[in-house]
């Protein structure tokens, strides 16, 4: 199997997904202890979640992560656990951190991967002439 590729019983993938979302009205509260808070509850929800977290970068007013991904969880379901995880625990912790809920109900994701669209594609015509 090529380097990068995960195989499950019923298929072969290899998804990576980037994530940037920001706390409520932007504000810059991913800061000292939160942000290193943050850092480790991404790392076990992702765990937990069978996904593997390649890279994160935390901003005071936005997150940026690059993760895994598995075919049996869409994107929007990975961000919503990650948040959704990441945002009890830390009000738990931290407490409100004056803010009503701690992330805004958006986000950006975007996928990567090893092959160019372009390279996708040529290989696609090609198997039309087969």
């Amino acid at each position: 199997m090529p380097r990068g590729y995960s195989r499950e019983r019923t298929s072969v993938h290899n998804l990576h997904y980037h994530f940037i979302w920001c706390p409520k009205y932007r504000k810059a509260v991913l800061t000292d202890d939160v942000a290193e808070r943050f850092d480790e509850l991404v790392h076990e929800k992702a765990d937990e979640l069978g996904l593997e977290v390649l890279e994160v970068a935390i901003q005071p007013d936005h997150v940026h992560l690059f993760i895994t991904g598995s075919p049996k969880l869409a994107p929007n379901k990975i961000v919503q656990q990650l948040k959704g995880y990441t945002s009890h625990e830390l009000r738990d912790e931290f407490g409100s951190m004056g803010l009503p809920s701690l992330w805004t109900r958006s986000y950006f994701v975007s996928s990567a991967g090893e092959v160019s669209s372009r390279t996708i594609e040529e290989y696609i015509e090609a198997q039309v002439g087969e």
